[in-house]
């Protein structure tokens, strides 16, 4: 293991690694540092040739020092979306296709991550707020390591991730308020010692998994990263992390100094994000009345928003808020076209990168990933069928 010490991502204080930790003295997100040159010695493209694929190849710039919790992560492929971009003139529309992770999402990363280091520590209750996703990949991940798993969830939670999260066995509760009002709530009984809060970013290590993404990228790739990259911003822990790990990459000789732009992409119902980068801020304010049909980035108050937001500037990047009508559309055209089926918060940056290309915010030549965070089957779909009486069928009525 290459760890050194963990750091406050405000103040730069040193924190010990090997210990259990929450947020910095500051209230704000730790990051783990790493001694570099050891880990350049060991971590080179050939090496990587000669490992098993998935997420826990990259060892020397992971945390931890024992087997991992692991429910076979794969290294999800990058897709060109042609037809998509061709109705726009573009070339070179790419997606990372993160719904082929268990639990049909990225967040299996970070919980991954999160859980293999609760194990490691020892720790036997766990609990986080969610708006779905997240609380289903911590509860499988929880089951495997065979740690208790507590998940709130806002009302508009969507069902089909309540009753997941129920199945892998942790304990569950629907409350009428929205992530950051649950997330409260778990930290109050984080503070009395009844649970270990693994809430986004206010653990170290969730992170880490995360940025992994950027980790598969750039391999993916042939060691290039690409020009933007437009990603689904609620919590931003992905792209914080993947930020992270491209200095990472750098500093053990993988890649060049050259960097994508990063696009923050939120709903327009829910943008605290992009309101506080449109205005110059280096914190966001909460956003008052979220509401979004992409529920992963329906998130009032991100405790990660100045790293989201420095990462967008020190880039050259943007944000981006999109509506509704739009997300939809997204869904609905990658899925025709291209036979695609994004999810909601997939759609949202599918619309982003179209706003961005009439904005003039990209160039119609210029290599643009997107990430589709999770499995489009695991949302509400519109029925087009048609009935049908088999006794009174005419095939030639059913061809178009």
């Amino acid at each position: 293991m290459t760890v050194t010490h963990l750091e406050c991502s405000l103040t730069g204080e040193r924190y010990e690694a090997g210990r259990v930790h929450n947020l910095s003295r500051a209230g704000k997100p730790l990051l783990v540092r790493y001694d570099l040159d050891q880990a350049r010695r060991t971590l080179t493209r050939e090496s990587l040739r000669g490992r098993a694929p998935g997420m826990w190849k990259w060892r020397e710039l992971l945390p931890h020092d024992r087997d991992p919790v692991s429910l076979g992560e794969p290294e999800t492929p990058i897709l060109a979306l042609p037809n998509t971009a061709a109705r726009h003139g573009a070339a070179n529309l790419l997606v990372k296709d993160e719904g082929r992770l268990p639990t049909g999402s990225f967040k299996a990363r970070g919980l991954a991550m999160a859980v293999t280091m609760a194990r490691q520590f020892g720790i036997e209750r766990i609990a986080m707020p969610t708006n779905g996703n997240a609380g289903a990949a911590l509860a499988a991940y929880g089951a495997r390591a065979g740690i208790e798993t507590i998940v709130i969830c806002p009302a508009e939670t969507p069902e089909i991730n309540v009753r997941e999260t129920s199945a892998y066995g942790a304990r569950v509760y629907v409350a009428d308020g929205q992530i950051d009002e649950c997330g409260a709530l778990v930290g109050r009984g984080a503070a009395d010692g009844l649970w270990f809060d693994c809430s986004t970013l206010k653990e170290p290590y969730r992170l880490e998994g995360k940025k992994v993404m950027g980790f598969e990228l750039a391999e993916q790739l042939g060691w290039k990263l690409p020009d933007v990259i437009f990603y689904p911003t609620g919590g931003g822990t992905g792209l914080i992390g993947m930020w992270k790990g491209f200095d990472e990459l750098e500093a053990v000789g993988l890649i060049g100094p050259e960097r994508p732009r990063m696009v923050a992409v939120q709903a327009a119902g829910c943008a605290p994000i992009v309101r506080a980068f449109e205005r110059g801020d280096e914190f966001a304010e909460r956003w008052e009345g979220a509401a979004t049909m992409a529920t992963g980035i329906r998130v009032p108050k991100a405790v990660g928003d100045f790293l989201i937001l420095r990462a967008v500037r020190e880039s050259g990047g943007t944000a981006i808020a999109v509506e509704e009508e739009a997300i939809a559309q997204a869904v609905e055209d990658a899925a025709r076209d291209d036979g695609f089926l994004l999810c909601p918060e997939g759609g949202a940056v599918l619309a982003a990168w179209r706003e961005a290309l009439d904005r003039g915010a990209i160039a119609r030549d210029e290599t643009a990933l997107l990430f589709n965070c999770a499995n489009g089957n695991k949302y509400p779909l519109a029925d087009r069928s048609r009935r049908l009486c088999l006794a009174e069928a005419d095939p030639a009525s059913l061809a178009p």
